[in-house]
Parts: structure tokens; C-alpha cells; sequence
């Protein structure tokens, strides 16, 4: 039995569909040009909303979903990380020049 198995049905509905939420709004907000997809900012919300949906996805299980949902959180993780990465690198390179 998991944390997520005592939880009612309704509730990891309404989960799942938040994720969708943050999915329509971070895309809306780059069509809008408000965020950038080059921002670690973007992918943390895509992670978001990968991870809302796949827990959502537990009350009622599709493989194909949750494996859609499992990419976009790996390769958002990558993204996360490599642009912090980056911005560390950066910040060190410019302050050791100072």
C-alpha cells in the first residue's frame, strides 16, 4: 500500500488535472513570449506538470500517459540541470575575472 493508494480518487483527479493547467499556462506563456525556453524557470514548470499529471494518472492508470509523462520529467530534469550548470559556470568565470 502507498501514500498515494489512501488517497481518494477525486483528489488525485483534480491533481492530474492542475498539471494539465501549468502544461496550457507555461506553453501559453511561451507562445507569449513572457517566459523563454532557453529559462531553467520553463522547464521546472514542465517537470511540475509532468509530475501532477503522472500522479493524477493513479486513479486511473494508462501506460502510454505515464510513459509521456516520465519523459518530460527526465528530459526536463536534464534541461534543469544544465542550465544551472551553465549559470553557475558563468557566475564563477565572471567573478573570478573581478
Amino acid at each position: 500500500m502507498t501514500i498515494l493508494s489512501t488517497v481518494p480518487t477525486e483528489v488525485l483527479d483534480a491533481i492530474g488535472v492542475a498539471g494539465f493547467g501549468l502544461y496550457v499556462l507555461n506553453y501559453g506563456l511561451l507562445t507569449l513570449q513572457r517566459v523563454q525556453s532557453h529559462q531553467a524557470r520553463y522547464f521546472i514548470v514542465n517537470g511540475l506538470a509532468a509530475t501532477m499529471v503522472l500522479i493524477g494518472l493513479m486513479s486511473a492508470f494508462n501506460l502510454a500517459a505515464a510513459l509521456i509523462q516520465i519523459f518530460w520529467i527526465v528530459i526536463s530534469s536534464i534541461a534543469i540541470v544544465i542550465r544551472l550548470r551553465k549559470r553557475t559556470a558563468h557566475f564563477f568565470t565572471r567573478n573570478s575575472r573581478a
